[in-house]
């Protein structure tokens, strides 16, 4: 297995349809990034998160990038679950995110089963061609995780630390049937099987290029 190095990334772009996407996502990478590269910029992107989900939202963004050199958080109101019919309004905001200029981006997997999730993966590859593009997975009812092939290994220590948050402040999430710490433990260690390590986060590389 290759390995890659992020010493060159300065600025990261998170994009999450809903407010615990990011953390589920790529919680952990996160946590593991803004550790190991001074003054990382990470603007952090929730497209829907109403009602009590909004502070949820903020505050769990500004734990996860504590260590974070700088950061943008914004929490945006599309209505969810219906994204492909708000899709104008959200490719306009899109377009705001152009001058950003990541040299990374996190978005979700493109074959996921919510609409809300493909919709943000589309436009991420239509606006961001010429980036570095790694799309999560979020493990949930539809059973639709894929086989990934870019892995980010976590010591157990970041490993737990991303559970706690999630669990910590996603109060409102409690009641799902799935929105366990097990669960999350359960992928991360099988996504750490399948790159020799204890934990580790999955994505979906489509295009890199080593230069």
């Amino acid at each position: 297995m290759q390995s890659l190095k992020f010493d060159k990334i300065k600025k990261v772009l998170c994009l999450g349809a809903h407010s615990d996407d990011i953390e589920i996502g790529c919680g952990g990478t996160l946590l593991k990034l803004v550790r190991e590269i001074p003054d990382l910029d990470v603007r952090w992107i929730v497209f829907s998160a109403g009602g009590r989900r909004t502070l949820e939202a903020q505050r769990s963004a500004h734990d996860f990038l504590s260590n974070a050199g700088r950061k943008k958080i914004v929490v945006k109101q599309f209505r969810n679950s219906f994204f492909p019919f708000e899709g104008k309004k959200i490719k306009e905001f899109f377009e705001t995110l152009k001058s950003f200029d990541p040299d990374l981006v996190f978005t979700h997997y493109r074959e996921d089963r919510h609409q809300d999730h493909r919709l943000l993966s589309d436009l991420a590859w239509n606006t961001f061609r010429n980036h570095v593009v790694l799309e999560y997975e979020i493990p949930k009812y539809d059973g639709d995780l894929g086989v990934p092939n870019f892995f980010i290994p976590l010591s157990q220590g970041l490993t737990r630390e991303k559970v706690g948050n999630v669990c910590r402040h996603f109060q409102t999430q409690s009641n799902k049937h799935w929105f366990t710490a097990d669960t999350l433990l359960a992928l991360m260690r099988l996504r750490g099987i399948e790159c020799c390590a204890r934990y580790a986060e999955a994505f979906y590389a489509r295009k890199i290029m080593c230069a």
